[in-house]
């Protein structure tokens, strides 16, 4: 499962995140990030971008994406 842009723009500003630092962790440039939050679904982003993204944000152990509509906040690392 990868997140859509919604879901990855909502994550980010929960962790406060500039889109320059989710590009940082997951190695990809900014202007695709921008692209991918203002578009729904993947857009013309690519799977591999999307999942790098999703990665990143999954990887802080607070977030968790639910379908293609939920994200979850908080500490899962009990679930």
């Amino acid at each position: 499962m990868v997140a859509t842009g919604a879901q990855v723009k909502m994550a980010r500003a929960y962790l406060g995140w500039s889109v320059k630092q989710l590009a940082d962790k997951a190695g990809i440039g900014t202007a695709t990030i921008n692209r991918f939050e203002s578009t729904r679904g993947l857009g013309s982003i690519s799977l591999s971008n999307a999942q790098k993204l999703t990665d990143a944000l999954l990887a802080t152990g607070e977030i968790r994406f639910v379908d293609d509509c939920c994200v979850c906040v908080g500490d899962h690392s009990e679930e």
